[in-house]
């Protein structure tokens, strides 16, 4: 009886060493996110709703205390470059009338050595305005996207040697099992963001962004992000609808994914300047890929 007590014991202390050698590593953890993300920019097109408001509230839930802003866009997204790690995406405005045509191209880059690159077209003055990336902490100010709470920070993938990350606890989050994640940003990489830290709620089996906290770089709460609508589209695990709230202005936008196809035929041509000016040029590629994604 001794010894079977030993050997169960010997079993189950197998077992803990085993399960702990299974865990990721904090690092481990945000490439696979970043791996996930990645899938979601694979030739995807898709049809996109931003509503913002001034938030407070009421009976302990979030509510806007202004009539919202509406804006609904297409976006089209490619991976492109070495082992497919960069990206190029542009979006375009539908709605509201007043700004339709306004458009955004942006280009990212896996590596730290390459500034990303964002190009913003607005229709009513019929310009393209590069948005630089800035060298020091005064030049640095990140990209509304379309006046909403979202920056084009918050949608950046790669760049992963920019940061270093540890596990600050692993449990559950909303019935999902998950690790927190803090990243903090390499003294180079600081020049370049306003964020001095950032903690995700890491979705462990789907490997996906749950919530996120980012911090300026005093230690303040600036922003949260909060994910809802959880699905499996074509093999690929997405948010549908996403929540960024800007703690600083008390001002929030949802994003939601009303429509989203993968798989389709992008030509890269359609991902360039010219879709941003040409409005020919720009509504054919979209018929097409339209008419794909039916």
């Amino acid at each position: 009886m001794r010894l079977l007590n030993k050997i169960v014991r010997l079993a189950l202390g197998f077992l803990v060493i085993s399960s702990a050698q299974a865990e990721l590593t904090a690092q481990e953890l945000v490439q696979k996110m970043d791996e996930n993300q990645l899938q979601t920019n694979d030739s995807s097109f898709n049809l996109m709703q931003l509503t913002s408001c001034k938030y407070g509230t009421k009976n302990g839930k979030l509510k806007c205390v202004e009539k919202p802003r509406i804006k609904l866009l297409e976006s089209a997204q490619i991976n492109t470059g070495v082992n497919n790690k960069d990206s190029k995406s542009i979006a375009i405005l539908l709605e509201p009338a007043s700004e339709r045509g306004i458009g955004m191209l942006t280009y990212t880059y896996d590596a730290t050595s390459k500034d990303n690159e964002t190009w913003l077209y607005l229709s009513a003055l019929g310009k393209v305005k590069r948005i630089a990336s800035g060298n020091n902490d005064e030049q640095t100010e990140p990209t509304s996207l379309f006046g909403s709470e979202i920056s084009t920070e918050d949608q950046e993938t790669g760049k992963l040697d920019d940061y270093t990350y540890k596990v600050l606890q692993r449990g559950s989050y909303k019935g999902r099992p998950v690790a927190v994640i803090e990243s903090v940003p390499t003294p180079q990489r600081l020049k370049h963001t306003r964020y001095g830290k950032v903690r995700t709620w890491i979705d462990t089996e789907r490997f996906l962004s749950l919530k996120m906290q980012m911090f300026d770089k005093h230690g303040n709460a600036i922003k949260q992000v909060s994910v809802a609508k959880v699905e499996q589209v074509n093999g690929i695990w997405l948010a549908r609808s996403i929540t960024f709230k800007n703690l600083v202005s008390q001002r929030l936008t949802n994003m939601n994914i009303k429509a989203i196809s993968f798989g389709l035929d992008i030509d890269e041509r359609f991902l360039t300047q010219r879709a941003l000016t040409d409005q020919v040029f720009r509504q054919r590629y979209l018929q097409k890929l339209r008419q794909q994604a039916q």
